[in-house]
């Protein structure tokens, strides 16, 4: 059987038809006894070799199942278990009792996923894992029981690093809050479930893996994170959080380290060290500086003796403000969305068909702007963002 191929189709693999299977059984016994025939009817021979075809088959189909089975789909518990292990995702995690945990110590160093504390009866293992930040503390991690069972997860009881931290480092950890206790235990259909969205998440080494882990550190603004291919290399924007923190997110999600490049502007770049016991890394990236936007806005309408002059010049400034703030870390200004947006915000007191003027004087730090020509796009610096203030935008009707 170890040398017959497995056979696939359109549908996945399939069993070897009974008259391959028989021709490779006669194949190898002749080749231990020369002369050997089967095909004589009636014979003895002949019935055993039959016999031997239908086991065979058996045996086949067996492997057939054992391949399909690998799959969240059709999974036994024992291969499901197998491949939670494979990817990180052991069973009964949601049904286990959890609680957030904060870790002191040294700025900059790294917890990774796995890491388990205790409250010295029952262990608890990281599930994301995280970085020491500039004041000596981690981020809330969230934390998952080994085991499994009721028990109670009260404020304060988890205080004991289990995972061994190298000299020099220390670290220290407790959980602030009560956790929540153990649930009844993870049915198949569940396990099967969480599988097959792990199999589907991004994985390590790709920008959306990388963008993941820096959403998820305090103070990161979604809008100011930005991985941008240079060359071969990465450059990596990134806006609020704690530098150790953003930089221990960097390291976790990138496939090396050794892919990261700076701004050319070198004031725009933070090199922050990280350690991941033994070792560390250096890890280089870009805090996008702002770039202060104004615009002024003119609008007219064909309604004669419109009323509601002072509603729209309302609704357009939050309009504008809501559409310049919200632009991602080296985009540009869109002149066509933000007039879909101004549209959209007027429309409950003026219908954008009446509108016959709508117009807009644009400065970027000051400096008067106008979009590219033959377009309606005001490109600018791709390592910042913009921001518009509170008094930025102005709208007046012609």
């Amino acid at each position: 059987m170890s040398g017959l191929p497995l056979l696939f189709n359109s549908t996945g693999p399939v069993a070897t038809p009974p008259a391959t299977l028989q021709a490779n059984l006669l194949a190898l016994v002749a080749g231990l006894q020369p002369g050997y025939t089967a095909n004589l009817p009636g014979s003895l021979i002949e019935d055993i070799s039959s016999t031997d075809v239908g086991a065979l088959m058996t045996v086949d189909q067996a492997r057939v199942d054992a391949v399909n089975s690998v799959t969240p789909y059709a999974a036994n518990p024992y291969v499901l278990a197998q491949l939670g292990t494979l990817f990180g995702v052991p069973q009964g995690q949601p049904a286990n009792g959890s609680t957030f945990v904060v870790f002191t110590g040294s700025a900059g160093y790294v917890i990774p996923p796995g890491f388990l504390v205790s409250d010295g009866t029952n262990q608890y293992a990281i599930q994301d894992g995280g970085t020491i930040g500039g004041g000596g503390t981690s981020q809330s991690l969230f934390v998952i029981a080994t085991n499994s069972g009721t028990f109670a997860i009260p404020a304060g009881s988890v205080t004991t690093v289990v995972t061994s931290v190298p000299s020099p480092y220390s670290l220290t950890v407790t959980n602030p809050l009560a956790g929540v206790p153990a649930t009844a235990a993870e049915t198949v259909e569940s396990y099967q479930s969480r599988m097959l969205t792990a199999f589907q998440v991004a994985i390590q080494g790709t920008p959306a893996y990388l963008k993941t882990l820096l959403y998820a550190v305090p103070g990161v603004s979604q809008r100011l994170v930005s991985v941008r291919q240079v060359g071969t290399m990465w450059e990596v924007l990134c806006g609020g959080g704690d530098p150790y923190q953003v930089a221990g997110a960097i390291y976790q999600g990138v496939s090396q380290i050794g892919l990261l490049t700076g701004s050319a502007t070198t004031i725009r770049n933070l090199v922050v060290s990280i350690y991941d016991a033994p070792d560390t890394y250096n890890v280089t990236y870009v805090n996008p500086p702002q770039q202060t936007v104004t615009v002024a806005v003119v609008w007219n309408t064909t309604l004669a003796n419109f009323t509601a002059a002072a509603a729209v010049n309302q609704y357009i400034v939050g309009a504008v403000q809501a559409y310049i703030n919200g632009i991602t870390v080296g985009q540009p200004i869109n002149l066509l969305l933000m007039t879909q947006q101004i549209q959209g915000a007027i429309a409950p007191v003026l219908d954008p068909i009446n509108l016959t003027t709508l117009t807009y004087t644009v400065t970027i730090n000051s400096l008067p702007v106008v979009p590219t020509a033959g377009t309606s796009i005001i490109s600018s610096d791709p390592e910042s963002y913009f921001y518009i203030s509170p008094t930025g935008a102005t709208s007046t009707q012609a």
